[in-house]
């Protein structure tokens, strides 16, 4: 890090979680934010201010109208864009010095195994439970730490998984894959703008706790009650038949 760098990034270098070399590490690191929505948006606007090496934003959706009112990483102006080249645009003029990548289509099975070679972290930012149990798999075979997020209406998810350690559960066990699993999206059924901004920025705290080897805790899923603001906490442990993480699979 330069002389500017140190200025930029003090109030970390203060922490005695982060330090000097704490902050070196974030910035040497690379992480991939799939969904450049309303969780996306503050995930990465985060972790590019807090100075992530690498920031790779991936979405194959335009920009439209309808988003400006949560989906921060976007304004008048972009509408029509790619919502991965929007993010780009942002985030640079916020953070100069970060190499932003972007991937403006939706990626197969095969491409998505492609472009996680070299992460270090993985956001889960999407609203679908088919891309979700897919990064949840990929995440488990390459052993990179996966943290998911959801908002709807008035309610929130988050949960992380470091499949660096053998008894992180995974997603599929919290979650298993079912065709009776209701798929709930912001467009059908609304939410509250301050939410995803509120689940996306835990998202990018958890992922910095990782990078600076903060281990979360394995096997925990936070949800969140923005009409009351309550937080409850579920335990859930590895499920031995999970088709997913379990060794007897």
């Amino acid at each position: 890090m330069n002389d500017d760098d140190l200025i930029r990034y003090s109030r970390h270098i203060l922490l005695p979680e982060v330090e000097y070399e704490g902050q070196e590490k974030i910035c040497n690191s690379h992480a991939l934010v799939i969904g450049a929505g309303g969780l996306g948006s503050s995930a990465s606007i985060y972790l590019a201010a807090s100075g992530i090496g690498k920031l790779t934003i991936c979405d194959f959706d335009q920009v439209e109208l309808s988003n400006l009112q949560r989906q921060i990483l976007h304004s008048d102006e972009v509408i029509g864009l790619n919502k991965a080249s929007s993010a780009e645009k942002t985030l640079k003029k916020m953070n100069p010095q970060i190499q932003v990548n972007k991937i403006e289509k939706k990626l197969s099975i095969d491409e998505a195994k492609k472009a996680v070679i070299d992460v270090d972290v993985i956001l889960d930012c999407s609203d679908n439970f088919e891309t979700r149990y897919a990064l949840n798999k990929i995440a488990f075979d390459k052993k990179i730490p996966l943290v998911s997020g959801a908002a709807i209406k008035f309610d929130g998810q988050l949960c992380a998984f470091n499949f660096k350690h053998n008894e992180t559960p995974c997603y599929h066990c919290l979650f298993p894959d079912s065709s009776s699993n209701e798929e709930l999206r912001c467009s059908d059924h609304g939410v509250i703008s301050p939410l995803v901004g509120i689940i996306g920025s835990m998202q990018a705290l958890e992922a910095l706790k990782i990078l600076i080897d903060m281990e979360p805790d394995i096997g925990k899923l936070l949800v969140f009650d923005a009409k009351n603001l309550e937080w409850n906490s579920i335990k859930f442990k590895k499920d031995p038949s999970c088709s997913v993480c379990s060794q007897a699979k």
